[in-house]
């Protein structure tokens, strides 16, 4: 089994921070088989492990572990990788980290004739504005002092008050 490192283009790894994959298409690596392991590289940063699950023109990599808020410094390209030095950034990976429940939100008023209209316009509008323009608001269960609102997938200030304070 051989060890690589993978870079993710930047407008593919947009798409990874927004959204929950159990695996990457990425392309192709010289070499690359069924089985090998991949550290995948965005922003010069280590986000996640892998494992090449499919290698045909393009990889197909199974997420092991995931460091997306938590990446690692990455000095170096993509290819083969010692295993030495695979192995040091993937300790650095750590576990995967435990798993706690937490409550997402989107809300937004609508006018509508009835629960069902409104759900439909509900649904339109998360649709037409996305992640770039909707912010979504997260908080651990049970403690909702502690809601943050994201927006594109980043910590994002919601108060304008605030917003005046800064000008």
């Amino acid at each position: 089994m051989a060890q690589f490192v993978v870079i993710i283009p930047e407008g593919q790894w947009a798409t990874e921070r927004l959204f929950q994959h159990d695996a990457v298409t990425v392309p192709a690596v010289d070499s690359a088989e069924v089985g090998d392991e991949v550290l995948l590289v965005a922003e010069s940063q280590v986000v996640a492990l892998a494992r090449v699950e499919k290698s045909d023109g393009e990889l197909s990599l199974w997420y092991l572990r995931r460091a997306f808020d938590e990446a690692i410094p990455f000095e170096g390209s993509a290819g083969a990788i010692d295993e030495e030095i695979f192995q040091r950034y993937a300790r650095r990976l750590g576990p995967p980290a435990d798993r706690k429940p937490w409550l997402v939100s989107v809300a937004m008023p609508i006018e509508a004739a009835n629960p069902a209209e409104a759900v439909r316009q509900f649904w339109s509008h998360v649709l037409e504005l996305g992640p770039a323009e909707l912010p979504t608001y997260v908080w651990p269960s049970g403690d909702e002092l502690a809601m943050q609102a994201f927006v594109l997938g980043a910590e994002a200030n919601q108060d304008p008050e605030e917003e005046d304070e800064d000008e």
